[in-house]
């Protein structure tokens, strides 16, 4: 895993390698290990390396064919290179080391960027072209590593993080009221928006190409043209369990050590039992207990995960001490407001692990291919919840006007919503139509915000899906949506700030395949989630896991509103977001907060991350 960072000067004006160096130099914590710096004219590649595959020098970066036709820089793995690279030596190719980074060079080198769709791991590149004078942006198809660019008519700067874009000097700082409006909503901006208007992202399954003619849009994946599988039970059932042992190989490749993050859930579980069958070694395994966890502690289970498979376990105890300076540490992360408080432990995880290794498996994505939330379950039952939202206005009538009540109201407001593509949206946030977050935005903030609908990224993933069932339509919009623009996110930025590389293999191209063309019945069966899962790891995780409740872990950001955090959030709210929010507005949300009269937290905790962005990064409010 690294950082990269380029510039291409559209009007060929030639690139100062001082200023990419600046560019590499703001992402270096991704990449500590090795950095280089490339320019020829109008064009400049760089490149953070955290080594984790050819740890010799015949993996530096930037890389250039021996004919000097095409130079790239990458960030991530391709777990299919060795399949690629028998089949490039067999046409001839010869190559000089050992890293994944040469084999998808010289793919492109031989196949141009039909040698995109091949590649299947988690990623994000930039190849330079030469006789074609044309440069690609490539991110994998899910969207698990980050690309940032600002185009202009006069040049295109790009990087791994947003910093790394600023760094490159002479970009609009405006702030993207589109972006705002999605992030008061979900707590993150949605698709190729961030919260600067001149900052975009490449999308995932898509590659930008930049030359004479301006800039392309392509795509090479598309999560609805997955084909449909119609496999029986059993035989969906072996291909799930054959399909996730061979991912986790595939996902073990590597030359320096790899742990695995165990919770003791059902996804964490079963990396490790897999894990630990083909790892070369004694596997590590990672488990974490927080001072903050309010009761949910799954030590004691990771415990027991871990001397079954016979793991180098190692269980850490963090306490939240200094929130505030973890807030702000992982706002300066993200570059970005983001309103999902889960990057905390993570980061602190991290924090702890750093120097100790540098690759982890983590279970991120089992529960969007493999149907793991409690909204697929309601959806699977969605007529009958319909009806019942029709009448939730009479029997809601007579329940007293209680925390537990403005939940309920909230999910059957949702779920009644006539416009199907609303619904998928209002799933996804704790916000309401009725109680709309841009309350809380000045009133010139709010008609500015309000003028863009917080909902289209919904829509257009609702056209692209609206033949599916409801549970199929809400995986795939969260594979679309969810995934690359929040948990992602949260993985990529929470622990690349301290060099660590994640792996997630239930993303692996070929059992993501298999498992997003299953049924949804093979997923949600009478009411237990994640069925075909369960039944495809009976024998190889043990039934106390696979068949107790999902307890998860959750950072308790509404009590720290009402206690310790409340006089930090209030202040730093009321004075980074000035010109921005409405004070009265935040000051009445945290009276009924702290009282207890209402839950407030989620807009509370979106808004103080807003203000701390607002405070380090000084967009512009014109």
């Amino acid at each position: 895993m690294c950082g990269i960072a380029g510039i291409l000067h559209l009007d060929g004006r030639p690139v100062s390698a001082e200023t990419v160096t600046a560019m590499v130099r703001a992402i270096a914590h991704r990449g500590p290990d090795d950095s280089g710096v490339w320019t020829e004219g109008a064009i400049g590649l760089g490149h953070a390396r955290l080594s984790i595959i050819d740890l010799s020098p015949t993996g530096h970066q930037p890389m250039t064919t021996p004919d000097g036709r095409a130079t790239i820089v990458f960030n991530g793995e391709v777990y299919n290179f060795p399949a690629l690279r028998e089949r490039l030596v067999a046409e001839g190719v010869a190559f000089r080391g050992t890293s994944d980074t040469e084999v998808v060079l010289h793919a492109y080198a031989r196949w141009g960027a039909a040698s995109f769709a091949m590649l299947q791991g988690m990623f994000a590149l930039a190849v330079w072209d030469s006789p074609a004078r044309r440069l690609h942006l490539v991110r994998d198809r899910f969207g698990i590593k980050p690309l940032y660019y600002a185009a202009n008519e006069r040049r295109i700067a790009f990087a791994s993080e947003i910093k790394g874009v600023l760094a490159s000097g002479g970009v609009d700082r405006g702030i993207d009221w589109a972006a705002l409006h999605e992030y008061l909503y979900f707590g993150n901006p949605l698709r190729d928006r961030t919260m600067f208007r001149s900052v975009r992202e490449v999308l995932p399954g898509h590659f930008l190409t930049i030359g004479d003619g301006g800039i392309t849009d392509s795509t090479y994946w598309r999560v609805e043209e997955t084909p449909v599988i119609h496999d029986d039970l059993d035989t969906a059932t072996r291909r799930v369990r054959e399909g996730l042992e061979q991912a986790v190989k595939r996902h073990l490749i590597s030359d320096v050590p790899v742990g695995v993050f165990l919770s003791g859930g059902i996804d964490s579980t079963a990396l490790t039992a897999l894990a630990s069958r083909h790892y070369q070694g004694r596997l590590r395994t990672y488990s974490c207990g927080f001072d903050f966890d309010r009761g949910v502690n799954e030590l004691p289970k990771a415990r027991r995960v871990a001397e079954a498979f016979g793991t180098e376990h190692h269980e850490i105890h963090i306490a939240g001490g200094a929130l505030p300076e973890t807030i702000e540490q992982l706002v300066r992360a993200h570059d970005e407001p983001f309103g999902d408080c889960a990057d905390i432990p993570l980061y602190l995880l991290c924090k702890e692990l750093r120097g100790a290794v540098k690759v982890i498996l983590q279970g991120d994505g089992g529960d969007e291919i493999f149907a793991g939330y409690r909204r697929y379950n309601v959806l699977s039952y969605d007529r009958t919840w319909r009806a019942m939202a029709r009448l939730a206005p009479v029997f809601m009538s007579v329940v007293p006007r209680r925390p537990t009540y403005y939940r309920a109201a909230r999910f059957f407001q949702a779920m009644g919503h006539p416009d199907p593509a609303i619904r998928l949206a209002l799933f996804m946030t704790m916000e309401s139509q009725d109680l709309p977050p841009t309350r809380m935005l000045s009133s010139g903030a709010r008609s500015r915000s309000e003028a863009h609908d917080p909902f289209a990224s919904y829509r257009e993933a609702h056209g692209r899906l609206c033949d599916l069932d409801p549970v199929q339509r809400s995986l795939y919009a969260d594979t679309m949506l969810l995934l690359p623009d929040q948990f992602l996110e949260k993985v990529d930025k929470a622990t690349m700030a301290h060099g660590i590389e994640v792996r997630v293999p239930f993303l692996d191209a070929e059992l993501s395949d298999y498992a997003l063309g299953l049924p949804a019945h093979l997923k949600v069966r009478r009411g237990q989630k994640k069925f075909i899962l369960r039944r495809a790891l009976r024998g190889i995780v043990s039934d106390d896991i696979l068949d107790g409740p999902k307890t998860g872990f959750g950072v308790p950001y509404a009590h720290w509103l009402r206690t310790t955090l409340a006089d930090y959030a209030r202040s730093a709210i009321l004075d980074g977001g000035a010109g921005l929010i409405d004070r009265a507005a935040v000051e009445s949300a945290f009276r009924e907060h702290i009282d207890g009269r209402r839950n407030h937290g989620f807009i509370l905790w979106k808004l103080l991350n807003l203000a701390l962005w607002m405070r380090f990064y000084e967009p512009d409010l014109n």
